[in-house]
């Protein structure tokens, strides 16, 4: 377990934090711009000292405020990964990963420089030069030279904020690989969701300073501040689910969450998969009887939970399914004309092709990118 309970105050700023990550998995650090989630990253690294507070690890007190305990910044063991790389630019690629191999802590290996070198696919890379990488070729050699020092934790501070689209979909499968190889406990700060759904097992969300909410991907994905946070087209409902069966020739699939079953189209998935998927509440719809003759493949009968006015002309129900929520986005008069009311029993559809595949994980032979 991650153990932070600290205060700091910078200016006008202040942190309060308080929370408990399990440990190992990929915790995320999510929230907006000023939310406080470098300042509690670079405290953990004891490259900020707080004011008040208590930081441990498995156990490990990195500082304590009340027993003046505040172990230094290089006794930590972290492995920091930050958002520019910071290699040494008057190394090679094989001297920047050689610098962190010599930072190992004694007695403690799980990653050797071979597999390093083949796991982030740096073989070819290892004489170049900083200046002759690319913007993901470069965070792949970082994260290589944090794994070789065999940190305690990993700890990756916006790794992918400054490259496009297409840089960031070369480096998150690695990313993921490290987090299904390795159990090295990971901090993950990030201001972008989709990164979160693809590495997270849990999330931290930061709100001015604060800690708004924690849990699982599955357990934040239908609470209000992250709503408030990502935004009406990105809100719905994160399921983690286990592949059963896939058409060879059509690639839909068959996952179970508990005892339900939903049809996605997953090109390239295997049985006993692990994948997770967002479910658009835009993406869903009501119906209050039994749906019959229509080509939507995924319909399920539960009850609604909750009614709760967004706008003036939208309404986010929740329902209950077999033991998971759904969202689901529609109109005033939608829930006028079919009389909605909490308690009521209904029908949430879902077409298989609006599934949001956000990640395979173990049981997959490698990682799939989006």
């Amino acid at each position: 377990m991650l153990e932070v309970d600290i205060r700091i105050r910078r200016g006008a700023f202040a942190l309060e934090a308080r929370l408990g990550a399990p440990t190992p998995g990929v915790t995320a650090l999510f929230g907006a711009s000023g939310a406080g989630k470098t300042t509690l990253a670079l405290a953990l690294a004891g490259l900020v000292t707080p004011d008040d507070g208590r930081i441990a690890l498995d156990g490990e007190c990195w500082f304590d405020a009340a027993h003046g305990i505040a172990v230094p910044a290089e006794r930590r063991r972290i492995g920091y990964v930050f958002q520019d790389a910071r290699l040494f630019p008057h190394l090679s690629v094989a001297g920047n990963l050689d610098y962190g191999a010599r930072r190992a802590r004694p007695l403690v290996r799980y990653a050797d420089r071979d597999e390093v070198v083949a796991l982030l696919g740096l073989k070819g890379l290892l004489e170049r030069r900083v200046h002759e990488l690319s913007g993901g070729e470069r965070q792949r050699v970082a994260l290589g030279r944090a794994l070789l020092a065999q940190p305690a934790l990993l700890l990756l501070d916006e790794p992918l904020a400054a490259m496009d689209v297409a840089r960031r979909e070369e480096v998150l499968p690695y990313l993921e690989t490290l987090r299904d190889r390795y159990a090295i406990p990971m901090l993950y700060v990030s201001h972008q969701y989709e990164e979160v759904l693809r590495l997270a097992n849990h999330i931290v969300l930061l709100a001015d300073g604060r800690v708004a909410a924690a849990g699982t991907p599955a357990e934040l994905g239908t609470h209000p501040s992250l709503q408030a946070l990502i935004g009406a087209e990105a809100v719905g409902a994160v399921i983690d689910a286990t592949v059963a069966t896939v058409g060879p020739a059509s690639g839909l699939a068959e996952v179970t969450i508990g005892r339900a079953r939903l049809r996605v189209s997953l090109p390239g998935a295997t049985p006993g998969a692990q994948v997770r998927l967002h479910v658009l509440a835009r993406d869903v719809i009501l119906a209050t009887h039994p749906p019959e003759g229509l080509s939507v493949r995924n319909a399920f009968a539960g009850h609604l939970l909750e009614l709760k006015a967004e706008a003036a002309d939208s309404v986010l129900a929740t329902v209950a399914i077999d033991g998971m929520r759904i969202l689901a986005r529609i109109s005033p008069a939608a829930v006028e004309e079919l009389k909605l009311a909490p308690g009521m029993a209904v029908w949430a559809l879902v077409k298989a092709a609006s599934l949001r595949r956000q990640a395979y994980r173990r049981g997959e032979s490698a990682p799939v990118p989006l």
